[in-house]
């Protein structure tokens, strides 16, 4: 039986878990929070990724967490409405809550989960990677899946030296709260110079999420504690306008889903070596703005254990035409990512 490691219990990592424990795999998920993240904004799928969920045996589960968008609101600085996006604009051929995605994948992928805890060491031979955790016993794996974010500690670990991390010019916090804007499976979006806000509420009328974005000139304010991100925040919008930006100031305080990231891609020549394979955003984030990290997050694992499964064993074949096979669909979204981050308050 061929042990697996994947880093990551988000996306990527529990639906490759779910196909490699089909093929047979003795499957392992390392995780550093403590439980399954709680927060995250609502996320879509498009395309290909609807037979993904098909093919998981979950597409008709994941639909009756649908959220019902009807369009998004454009604001002015002050609070005036300027315009109406469609909900296809935001929310593709199927938007869904992240966390109700996260407990269903979670649930599915029936593996080994070692949460709160996180890879410190990889080293590989001819026949294994021998892999250290911060808080488990080390043990050996047949093959390492690095699928743990922007940020991805395997990564770091597989292509030592390597920064692929290019940062976009927007960084932003989000979070949950009251719903006092009375919205009703509908968004709001107000871009002004350097900064945005985007607030919608679905599936539940009494919360709505928010999201705060501003302009950064690098990803380093992802590693800071929440007291650093929260002060960030509060001096890119400090003198706005629209009489309920103190209010979201104040709930985003509150908050106990604060959650902050960088609008960020990662460019990498390979995605593989050795033993060792990268996928979702570790190995090819497009950025939020894509519109495309779940998608491509999904259709990954469903396409590396194929390559997997079709390689009898050989798992260099098997990266190397997995790669061959996605990059084209990764390089449209990742250029799709860039063009609208302008778009979207124009931070760029």
């Amino acid at each position: 039986m061929t042990s697996v490691l994947i880093s990551g219990a988000s996306v990527a990592g529990p639906a490759l878990a779910w196909f490699l424990r089909r093929q047979g795999c003795a499957v392992t998920i390392v995780e550093r929070a403590p439980d399954l993240r709680p927060g995250g904004y609502a996320v879509d799928f498009r395309g290909p990724a609807l037979e993904v969920l098909a093919e998981l045996g979950i597409l008709d589960e994941i639909r009756a967490h649908e959220t019902g968008m009807r369009g998004t609101t454009l604001l002015a600085p002050d609070g005036s409405v300027i315009g109406e996006l469609p909900a296809a604009a935001f929310g593709g051929d199927l938007e869904v809550p992240k966390p109700a995605l996260t407990r269903v994948l979670h649930r599915v992928a029936d593996a080994d989960y070692l949460f709160d805890d996180t890879v410190t060491e990889l080293v590989q031979h001819d026949d294994r990677v021998t892999v250290s955790f911060e808080r488990a016993p080390t043990r050996d794996f047949d093959l390492v899946f690095g699928a743990d974010g922007v940020h991805s500690a395997v990564r770091r670990l597989a292509f030592p030296g390597l920064d692929p991390v290019q940062h976009l010019g927007m960084s932003g916090a989000g979070f949950t709260t009251g719903n006092r804007l009375g919205l009703d499976r509908q968004g709001l979006l107000q871009p002004d110079a350097g900064r945005a806000i985007y607030a919608f509420a679905s599936g539940s009328s009494e919360r709505m999420t928010v999201s705060l974005s501003f302009g950064t000139s690098s990803s380093d304010l992802d590693r800071q504690p929440r007291t650093v991100q929260e002060a960030a925040v509060r001096a890119a919008f400090a003198g706005h306008p629209w009489s309920e930006t103190s209010h979201l100031l104040a709930a985003m305080s509150e908050a106990d889903d604060f959650y902050f990231a960088s609008t960020c891609q990662v460019h990498l020549d390979s995605w593989s070596t050795g033993r060792v394979a990268l996928l979702g955003d570790a190995g090819f984030c497009a950025a939020p703005t894509s519109g495309m990290g779940t998608s491509q997050a999904l259709l990954a694992a469903s396409t590396l254990a194929r390559c997997l499964a079709e390689a009898s064993g050989d798992h260099r074949a098997a990266f190397e035409r997995f790669e061959k096979e996605l990059r084209p669909y990764v390089t449209a979204n990742q250029a799709a990512g860039r063009e609208a981050v302008a778009a979207f308050g124009g931070l760029a």
